[in-house]
């Protein structure tokens, strides 16, 4: 949720400002990487220190044992009065982030946002967007509908935002080199480092890469990838730009903006458009209202709209984009404003109702959900989850969130699986609605679970989170790793429990990705001498074999995993990967794009 800079807090959930000098042991605001000072280059693997992840456990209410690590505080009293997990305080790779760098100390915050970790304190600095992190174990905890177990993670290791620079060169096996342009035209041009040299029988290859534009030296946004049937459309600073599939040549001139691009639609709409926000202008009360519409298909512009601002306190500072249907929701601070996508034409608002409720997040795909912050500062305060007909805007029901939760994600809408956080428990849990609303399940495991999501820093990014997937019955979250591999568990939704669970077949964690009903395709996580894998595991049956679908070649690991934050996707046999922030340092020409493809 928003808030202006200097403005008192108004939505709900916005208590008085953090002190920004307080411990907080790992859960204080997160920095903004448009703004932060990039982490250090990553150091070689050091072993895991003690003190970190949850305890082991007899029981929901087991008490925490004495550590000797950085958890080593006396346990607190737990959500029913039972012996409980204190709140630690941290240093080394996951400490609270420091002010003074980027936007000010935000007023609400959650357990749930990612901090930028430095590098080095990790196994595999490869891994790109940072993990949703909690960073303590916490005991059983009454969320919506019955008891759930929280879930934690740690964050994981990261590495300078640049996926540049040439891996070691090892003997040619004649393998064609992919294309290059260079200068992100696509011109297909001399290609300056083979990323396929020494490439290994059964790997794939790549086929072709993209090197990202010219960005400021503080470092640029590049959000969203959009893979249709013929192209990989990507938007990077101030532009869009399209590759065709099979060999990267430019399917289109690209689009460019006067002025940074803010915000996009993550997912396209059936008939191939996007829409993406970029701002106003430079000064810092630029706002990111501008809209436009694009047609991946040829490139062309369509509609285009300013986005106004809503009441006081309301702003356009930043938006949130998201597709239902035929409907694009726009959401601003404290309301959102729908359109017709195709179109342009203003469809309705959603705006302040009830009790003081303020919408101030949304969430599209099949559904289209709205969470609303209500009763701010009052007795009553609490969340509520709506699904909102996206034609008029109806609420087809309401489900209040207890109070002192807060829906940090929406790690599925349909079938609805949300991710609440509680700041004064310092806890986590994951619950489930039926499709009228009601509750459903809440998961029941004591593993920290550990999805890759995005920085949610002004706003609630409710579907900023790679590696978590759900269909009708089950969903699939990946555990933590603290020493090699970690498993992905499968969850009925109808009980909340485990069903079964796989573990990866490489030496790094593996993240599911999508599922099609009755396959999961997973994605293995490179590390410094293998390129990642597409898996897949049958989801019916009683047999649940790993099998490979991609090797990547080893020759490109470095680049493959060097992506500080990353977008990633696997679409008629061909994988996938582009960079979500470029760092515009000069050190190296950096990576936007890579396809990869047998």
């Amino acid at each position: 949720m928003t808030q202006p800079p200097g403005q008192p807090p108004t939505g709900g959930g916005f208590g008085a400002p953090q002190d920004p000098q307080s411990p907080q042991g790992g859960f204080g605001p997160p920095q903004d990487p448009r703004q932060a000072v990039p982490p250090p280059p990553a150091q070689p693997p050091v072993p895991p220190q003690p003190g970190y992840g949850p305890p082991q456990q007899s029981g929901p209410y087991a008490q925490a044992p004495q550590q000797s690590g950085p958890y080593a505080q006396p346990p607190q009293p737990g959500p029913y009065g039972q012996p409980g997990y204190g709140y630690p305080q941290q240093s080394g790779p996951y400490a609270r982030p420091q002010p003074g760098y980027g936007y000010p100390q935000q007023p609400h915050q959650f357990p749930g946002a990612p901090t930028p970790p430095p590098g080095g304190g990790s196994k595999n600095p490869f891994k790109g967007r940072p993990a949703l992190a909690v960073g303590a174990a916490i005991a059983v905890l009454l969320v919506i509908g019955g008891t759930v177990y929280a879930v934690s993670g740690d964050g994981d290791g990261g590495k300078k935002p640049t996926a540049g620079g040439s891996p070691k060169a090892t003997p040619s096996t004649g393998a064609s080199a992919p294309v290059n342009p260079g200068d992100g035209s696509g011109d297909g041009g001399a290609d300056p480092e083979n990323l396929n040299e020494g490439r290994k029988a059964g790997e794939s290859k790549v086929l072709w890469y993209k090197e990202a534009p010219d960005a400021p030296g503080s470092g640029a946004d590049a959000p969203g990838m959009w893979i249709t049937a013929k192209s990989a459309v990507k938007a990077a600073y101030k532009q869009v730009f399209a590759y065709n599939v099979a060999d990267g040549a430019p399917s289109w001139d690209p689009i460019s903006f006067p002025q940074k691009i803010c915000a996009v639609t993550p997912r396209k709409t059936a008939d191939d458009k996007i829409v993406v926000a970029y701002m106003s202008g430079i000064s810092s009360n630029a706002k990111c209202n501008r809209l436009q519409e694009i047609d991946l298909g040829t490139g062309k512009k369509g509609w285009s709209a300013e986005v106004a601002d809503g009441a006081l306190f309301d702003s356009t500072l930043s938006l949130e984009l998201t597709v239902t249907g035929k409907t694009l929701m726009v959401g601003r601070s404290q309301s959102g404003t729908a359109y017709d996508v195709g179109t342009g034409k203003k469809l309705w608002d959603k705006q302040r109702y009830g009790a003081a409720c303020f919408p101030s997040a949304f969430a599209g795909g099949t559904k289209l959900i709205s969470v609303a912050s209500c009763g701010a500062g009052g007795p009553n305060e609490h969340d509520e989850v709506q699904e909102l007909d996206p034609a008029t805007g109806k609420a087809r029901w309401t489900r209040p969130i207890p109070k002192g939760w807060t829906v940090s994600r929406a790690f599925s809408v349909d079938p609805v699986v949300l991710y609440l956080t509680n700041d004064d428990k310092k806890s986590a849990a994951i619950s489930t609605l039926k499709n009228d609303g009601t509750p459903r399940s809440d998961v029941h495991s004591k593993e920290s679970f550990a999805p890759q999501c995005g920085w949610a820093v002004l706003e609630r990014d409710l579907q900023g989170c790679t590696g978590v997937v759900a269909d009708a019955d089950t969903l699939y979250l990946p555990t933590e790793a603290k020493t090699g591999p970690n498993e992905i568990v499968v969850v009925n939704l109808d009980t909340g429990k485990e069903k079964w669970r796989v573990k990866s077949p490489g030496d790094e964690s593996m993240l599911p990705l999508k599922s099609d009903g009755t396959r999961l395709i997973a994605y293995v996580q490179p590390s410094y001498s293998a390129g990642g894998q597409v898996v897949s595991l049958p989801t019916t049956g009683g047999s649940h074999t790993v099998t490979g679908l991609l090797r990547n070649p080893s020759g490109a690991a470095p680049v493959e995993g060097g992506f500080y934050a990353k977008a990633i996707d696997y679409v008629a046999g061909r994988f996938y990967v582009s960079s979500t922030r470029l760092s515009g340092g000069n050190q190296s020409k950096e990576k936007l794009m890579l396809a990869y493809g047998k």
